[in-house]
């Protein structure tokens, strides 16, 4: 069936763009968020999704955050970070806020699949992650089969958006450690109002 291809074929490319990351990258990002005051997070589309999750967990830690396009999301200021998640590292959404953010004096975390993209461009920390996204097609079958390319099952981005998932729950795991935090400490912040 292609349903077990494709799920090997995922969880085979996203554990590859995952163990990519380098430990100096993750240990820069945990710190910066744990000294800003305020932690600010975005995505469109379904990267967007995987922001807003990410600032669920931030929440259930007790750190404060907030989604970006959100209507209560507060102003940012220059002791706050922007972690903008976008695979090309060229939604123009994202460019913009990340503009705001630097003339404000806010770090940028990027997380992305592209470090000469103009995201990456922008940044303080760049966080790669190299799944394809849904800018990269190439038609030209012979060229693939020379190169050894072949494209993966998944459609469009979802290799990017899945690892950025797993990325950043691990880093939640992270800064559990770091936070000395529990999962009874998390739970006791989740909403109850479900």
């Amino acid at each position: 069936m292609i349903f077990d291809d494709a799920l090997n074929d995922i969880i085979e490319n996203v554990n590859k763009t995952t163990h990519g990351v380098k430990d100096e990258d993750v240990t820069q990002m945990t710190q910066m968020i744990r000294e800003v005051e305020n932690i600010f997070v975005m995505g469109l589309g379904r990267s967007g999704l995987v922001a807003k999750a990410f600032a669920m967990r931030l929440m259930h830690l007790g750190l404060s955050v907030a989604v970006v396009g959100e209507t209560t999301t507060p102003a940012i200021g220059p002791n706050d970070c922007l972690i903008a998640i976008s695979g090309s590292g060229e939604t123009s959404h994202i460019l913009s806020a990340v503009a705001t953010s630097k003339d404000i004096g806010s770090k940028i975390i990027a997380i992305t699949s592209y470090t000469d993209s103009s995201l990456a461009n922008e940044a303080d920390i760049i966080i790669q992650l190299k799944g394809r996204t849904k800018i990269d097609e190439d038609n030209n079958y012979t060229s693939r089969q020379i190169s050894g390319l072949h494209s993966t099952l998944s459609p469009m981005g979802t290799i990017f958006e899945i690892s950025s998932l797993i990325f950043l729950d691990s880093i939640i795991a992270q800064l559990m450690e770091d936070l000395h935090q529990t999962e009874k400490d998390l739970k006791a912040r989740h909403t109850v109002l479900e």
